[in-house]
């Protein structure tokens, strides 16, 4: 019942801030509420006040007792939304896919159905001695994603 109404707020929340967007929600056996949101752009704690006191304000402690926690999504965590995906177009992702493939490269595209990186690679010269750099790319649907983490690269 808790968590069918926390929904309903969150919703709500969403639709005043279409910018926003759930990630996840876990509530714990203690009534431990943990809400994960991003956004199209940059979350700020403004972002996250904002969805706590619309959660917060609309439930009755007198009712049910509980306790509540709203934070972004973590810079190194796992991609789980479309609109995150589209957000870091243009950044590099490191992907592994069902199968344990694993590719790092630049997000090029992100649509309904699935991501493209693009990414070189040195390889030998098909005839002759030496090597070639080669543009290569990959296109994968999100179904067939198990993870997808933003390479954070320091200069």
């Amino acid at each position: 019942m808790l968590e069918k109404r926390v929904r309903e707020l969150l919703d709500a929340a969403f639709e005043e801030r279409p910018d926003l967007f759930l990630i996840d929600l876990d509530i714990t056996s203690g009534n431990i509420i943990k809400v994960i949101i991003d956004g199209d752009q940059d979350v700020k704690v403004a972002d996250c006040i904002f969805v706590s006191r619309a959660v917060e304000h609309q439930l009755d402690r007198e009712e049910e007792d509980f306790s509540l926690e709203v934070t972004s999504a973590g810079v190194g965590k796992p991609l789980k939304h479309h609109r995150q995906f589209v957000k870091n177009i243009g950044r590099k992702l490191e992907v592994l896919d069902r199968e344990k493939v694993k590719e790092t490269g630049t997000l090029e595209a992100a649509d309904e159905n699935g991501i493209k990186i693009v990414w070189k690679v040195r390889e030998p010269k098909p005839v002759g001695k030496g090597k070639v750099t080669v543009d290569k790319e990959w296109s994968i649907e999100y179904d067939k994603i198990k993870q997808a983490k933003v390479v954070i690269t320091f200069n």
